[in-house]
């Protein structure tokens, strides 16, 4: 390990890299095409003998983990632990898929379908890059209230109407530049699509069920010359990309106070996910 000494504050994500495959050196460590041995060899094991699996190759909730350095980005010392643990997925997943996966424009409009612990970043990396308008859609009045905190010019609750002719309304008829899914739901990657404008893209960001299905009409997407892509982790770099959104956090650009919506030990941390369950956290810190 390089570039590490004991005592170091990090951030750990679940983004890893080898560093050497075409992937890496092409400047897209997030799509790493390495075999991990440990994947299939875990270091750890329960008294039965059964390995315990890292999560995520992360191994949430843990007090101690073994990592990668790959996974490994040193934080200033100044950076306040809670607000940082934020960065290694929630926020790069919402923010990098507006500015590293579409890299969107001044002035074009964007639509986020929910708007979360990841819609929420979506929202003010969006806002950050000067898009307009910026259309957050849920079925949650608290989080599209949120959602307006971020930089959202408007909000659509897709309970009460056809969220699709909404988004329509609010861009002269023609459909958003970019819509972003952040929720696991096929219905919303279909409802996306059907959102854009001629030339628009929609990007996919929430995971689905693996077994689930898309369907879609095929002819206004040649048509229209929509595009459709995947977004994966941000499309992060991690040596690269966690220090520009300290230094934005720092600099009071990026909000990431206003996402904790409460602290919790880690006796506490079934309360916790049931919150989030019950829709009713935006982002849940435990402290250890």
């Amino acid at each position: 390990v390089t570039g590490l000494e004991k005592g170091d504050p990090v951030l750990v994500s679940a983004v890893i890299s080898c560093g050497e495959c075409l992937h890496c050196v092409s400047g897209r460590s997030h799509l790493c095409e390495a075999e991990w041995l440990r994947d299939a060899n875990w270091p750890l094991t329960a008294a039965d003998g059964k390995p315990i699996a890292h999560f995520s190759r992360v191994g949430g909730f843990a007090e101690y983990v073994l990592v990668d350095q790959s996974q490994v980005v040193k934080l200033p010392g100044d950076m306040p632990l809670d607000r940082a643990s934020l960065l290694a997925c929630g926020v790069i997943t919402g923010f990098g898929a507006v500015a590293w996966r579409a890299k969107v424009e001044l002035g074009r409009s964007c639509v986020i379908i929910g708007v979360g612990g990841v819609g929420l970043n979506s929202v003010q990396a969006a806002f950050l890059c000067g898009a307009y308008p910026i259309i957050a859609v849920d079925v949650n009045d608290a989080k599209l209230e949120a959602a307006r905190v971020f930089g959202a010019s408007h909000t659509v609750n897709g309970s009460t109407g056809d969220p699709i002719q909404a988004v329509k309304d609010l861009t002269e008829g023609r459909g958003a530049d970019y819509v972003f899914v952040t929720v696991g739901s096929s219905s919303a990657m279909s409802q996306s699509v059907a959102m854009s404008a001629a030339r628009g893209t929609a990007v996919w960001i929430g995971i689905p069920d693996v077994t689930e299905t898309v369907q879609l009409l095929p002819f206004p997407l040649l048509k229209d010359e929509r595009t459709i892509t995947g977004c994966w982790m941000g499309s992060t770099n991690l040596k690269t990309d966690i220090p520009k959104l300290v230094n934005l956090y720092q600099a009071g650009r990026l909000k990431l106070d206003e996402l904790i919506t409460k602290r919790y030990r880690l006796e506490e941390v079934n309360e916790a996910m049931d919150a989030v369950v019950r829709g009713e956290a935006l982002r849940n810190i435990i402290i250890f």
